[in-house]
């Protein structure tokens, strides 16, 4: 059975590296990556968050027993995309 599949936004921070290119960071997640370009950052980026989270869901899908639900919270507008 395949995963779930939803659209999430996340925030990413760009940063010229001292050596050419740029070097894109989540700020939700521990995940970094980097480009020649942009455009290059951005793509990586996007595929490094894909893996990250398929990778977090079949682990979280293993270990968890018992029923699933989700909970909404509010939070300060600065901590959310």
């Amino acid at each position: 059975m395949g995963l779930l599949m939803v659209a999430r936004k996340f925030t990413v921070l760009l940063e010229p590296a001292e050596e050419g290119g740029f070097i894109v960071k989540c700020v939700e997640l521990p995940v970094a990556t980097q480009g020649e370009t942009k455009e290059e950052a951005l793509s990586n980026i996007k595929e490094a968050i894909e893996g990250y989270l398929e990778v977090k869901a079949k682990l979280l899908d293993r270990k968890t027993k018992g029923e699933k639900a989700e909970v909404i919270v509010e939070a300060p507008s600065a901590l959310v995309a």
